[in-house]
């Protein structure tokens, strides 16, 4: 397994980018609007990590890991098999590649496939 992207959403994402700079040295882009204005910082061993605000008001804080997957639809169909829930389908980002969401045990999980 490996956190493709962990998506962070909180209401204070600019804070929270400048503590993780501070704390961890690392640089976050601009917003990005394929990633609902994330702020993305790479990790030296791949993948990446976004912060970004709720995009709407009944969207709750959430630290939400993608899990990368040669076959989406196929993982997605394990995870509601094992009792998860659709939360999003999978959407493809152009130059990104395919996510979904699935809730399990009140959790959120995501799947990536590139």
């Amino acid at each position: 397994m490996r956190v493709h992207y962990l998506e962070i959403v909180t209401p204070d994402a600019e804070a929270t980018c400048a503590a993780y700079e501070q704390l961890h040295g690392v640089s976050f882009s601009e917003p990005e609007a394929g990633l609902g204005g994330a702020r993305t910082a790479a990790w030296a061993e791949g993948g990446l990590l976004g912060v970004r605000a709720p995009m709407h008001e009944g969207e709750a804080p959430v630290v939400r890991p993608y899990l990368l997957v040669s076959d989406i639809a196929t993982a997605l169909e394990g995870a509601v098999a094992a009792g998860g829930e659709i939360a999003h389908p999978p959407l493809e980002i152009p130059g990104r590649g395919t996510f979904a969401i699935y809730i399990q045990g009140g959790i959120h999980h995501g799947l990536w496939q590139v």
